[in-house]
């Protein structure tokens, strides 16, 4: 499947390497195809090209920038059935979403196109009147930027697109899992026109590249989505060359469920928001805490919406539920399970891996009511396609039991009362809340979390400030 592809450095294409990895289809656990196992020959190559390439990218007018990275945008929606067809099979998510995926990836393209005409300075007024006081924004330098596989159009796309707005060159390395669409990405930037050597690819053993890279006097910048302890890892070896750091190391939202809302709206939502991708999203609502006066209606309605949900095959129209991305995530998501049940949680749907499949890596939509707060899916960040529901008793509590784990990310609040809306979005220790709606991500907004989930932002007007730096300039005038 990649074989004209693999790695791409200063414009070419490179898939020549002895050693290789293996890609594997999660619905049938059968090889895709083996992409390149990067060393350090092809890594110093990416380094140079990089490198070299911005010296010239940088001085390019915005707007021609503009047009390229647009370009880049309308390419990637001419190519969303082959690009979201690849994307099925690496993830096994349902079609539909790949497509939709596929699509905000291009809406990153076009918001940074915009984006780069709008890297605004500023004019500072002097104590005196003999100098002039100006600060403005230049390109931070060298992108390392690492990407997860649960997005693998969308979470590139958002790296790829801010770094070059701003002027910057990247080295993307993906998740090995995901190659092929990420390099469609990359494909779709090279045949809009964007210099060579300005995005660079590179595919292998993820702890190998990043440490290389990082480590690389070359490398201004680092950019991760990723897991916390991988975050950790990243910013110990950021530090020691002073490295800018911005990233994104998941989530574990809690709902908050009023008994002021719309049950059967609340209920559905949630349900429908929760086993999208399988449960495999960063801001996938993961803990819903629901007032006592609504709790039974609320987990009925839940349950029957999840019971709609088909599981299968992605590549099915009717599908709305693929597999669990690789098998760790499928033996994670029911250690969790089976530590609630023993914990007294009782299991109103699913609650094992399906026995409709002789292979892949399918898990049942998992509903758990009368969740124990010792239980461990309350504090794990679980992934996966399991909605524990907890009754809520007493509300002055509420909070304290949201804001209880190191994550926060997203977070989300039903209510039908203006002042609970105002007060929860307020106390939730979250970098982003939804309000009776669980649709958060968008080009235009600035994406990220607080605590351990991470920080810097991407996406929105504030997604290219960590691409660039200010830069004060005093003038006296003699």
């Amino acid at each position: 499947m990649y074989e004209n592809l693999g790695n791409f450095i200063d414009g070419k294409w490179s898939n020549n390497t002895k050693e290789k990895v293996e890609v594997f289809n999660p619905f049938n656990e059968e090889v895709i195809g083996s992409i390149p196992s990067s060393k350090e020959k092809e890594l110093d190559e990416a380094l140079r090209s990089a490198k070299s390439a911005m010296e010239n990218w940088k001085k390019t007018s915005p707007w021609e920038r503009s047009k390229i990275i647009k370009k880049t945008a309308d390419l990637i929606r001419d190519r969303v059935d082959e690009i979201a067809n690849v994307m099925t099979l690496e993830t096994g998510k349902p079609l539909a979403e790949s497509k939709g995926e596929t699509m905000a990836a291009a809406d990153q393209f076009e918001w940074f196109s915009e984006e780069t005409k709008r890297i605004y300075g500023q004019l500072i007024e002097s104590r005196t009147q003999d100098a002039r006081l100006q600060v403005r924004y230049e390109p931070v330098g060298v992108v390392a930027a690492f990407s997860a596989w649960n997005f693998p159009a969308l979470l590139p796309a958002r790296k790829i697109a801010a770094s070059i707005a701003a002027g910057c060159s990247v080295i993307i390395k993906p998740a090995s899992e995901t190659p092929g669409t990420c390099m469609e990405i990359v494909r779709a930037c090279h045949d809009a026109g964007v210099n060579k050597g300005v995005v660079n690819f590179v595919t292998g053993k993820s702890g190998f590249i990043s440490k290389y890279l990082i480590q690389s006097p070359i490398i201004k910048k680092v950019s991760l989505t990723g897991s916390v302890e991988v975050g950790r890892e990243i910013l110990k070896m950021a530090a020691e060359g002073i490295k800018k750091v911005s990233m994104e190391l998941g989530g574990h939202a809690p709902v908050l469920v009023y008994d002021d809302t719309d049950v059967d709206y609340a209920a559905t939502t949630c349900s429908n928001t929760k086993f999208r991708n399988c449960g495999q999203v960063c801001i996938s609502p993961t803990r819903f805490y629901v007032q006592e006066k609504i709790y039974e209606d609320f987990c009925k309605k839940f349950v029957e919406n999840t019971k709609k949900l088909k599981l299968g095959n992605g590549l099915d129209p009717d599908t709305n539920v693929g597999p669990l991305a690789n098998k760790r995530g499928l033996d994670h998501i029911d250690k969790l399970v089976r530590d609630a049940e023993n914990k007294g949680a009782e299991i109103l749907l699913g609650g094992a891996p399906s026995k409709k499949f002789n292979k892949g890596y399918f898990y049942e939509p998992t509903v758990l009511k009368n969740v124990p707060h010792n239980a461990d899916i309350l504090k794990i960040e679980p992934f996966g396609p399991v909605a524990p529901i907890i009754k809520v008793t007493d509300e002055s509590k509420l909070f304290e039991m949201a804001n209880s784990t190191e994550f926060g990310l997203a977070g989300y609040v039903f209510t039908s009362s203006l002042k609970r809306a105002h007060i929860a979005s307020e106390s939730l220790e979250v970098g982003m809340v939804g309000v009776n709606d669980m649709l958060l991500a968008a080009a235009e907004i600035p994406f990220g979390g607080v605590k351990e989930s991470g920080f810097g932002r991407e996406g929105g007007s504030l997604g290219i400030l960590d691409y660039l730096v200010p830069k004060y300039t005093k003038f006296k005038i003699c």
